[in-house]
């Protein structure tokens, strides 16, 4: 990632650019709805959500890469995730508790992959981290969709594997930083 340039003009990046603009507009549907439930939110965050793989195919395709994709992809992943989950703690559609954990964890990631850049780490998505992301997706998808049984299967799920992840992440940090030592 360090070799490549920012190059903020990209088919991929406008893509993240589309969706990081859509989330506020999600939020602005959801927050206004009577119960976290509206169907035009739903559709909204799973359309935010899906696209992440059309940047990733236009990325593959057209051959664009660039190191602002890089940076901007996961931090819309996780404006998207931390906005799905503000939503079902207003409208207590899965358990605080485990909320509390998510938004942590993702406010986490951002604060230590910002560290890890400033340290000069190349820091790539780990097995659990892959893994992770569609049940933690899925969790606030399903909730707002009211499938709500199988929302807390994928809160559970998608929480194990951001925590192993989470670890794997310091682990390896903490290991590139003394070897530099």
């Amino acid at each position: 990632m360090s070799g490549r340039p920012l190059n903020p003009w990209t088919i991929p990046n406008a893509i993240d650019y589309i969706r990081l603009a859509l989330i506020p507009v999600f939020l602005i549907i959801a927050l206004s709805s009577s119960d976290g439930q509206d169907a035009v939110a739903v559709v909204l965050f799973a359309v935010i959500g899906w696209s992440d793989y059309l940047d990733g195919f236009m990325a593959r395709l057209t051959g664009q890469y660039s190191r602002l994709g890089a940076l901007l992809d996961p931090l819309v992943d996780r404006l998207l995730i931390v906005s799905g989950m503000v939503v079902c703690w207003h409208f207590n559609l899965l358990p605080r508790w485990a909320i509390a954990i998510v938004i942590g964890r993702e406010l986490f990631m951002l604060a230590a992959s910002r560290y890890a850049l400033s340290q000069g780490l190349e820091i790539e998505i780990n097995w659990a981290g892959r893994l992770g992301v569609a049940p933690i997706a899925g969790a606030p998808f399903f909730a707002m969709a009211g499938v709500h049984w199988l929302a807390l299967i994928m809160l559970y799920i998608g929480m194990a594997f951001g925590l192993i992840s989470a670890a794997m992440y310091v682990r390896h940090g903490a290991r590139e930083i003394r070897a530099r030592k």
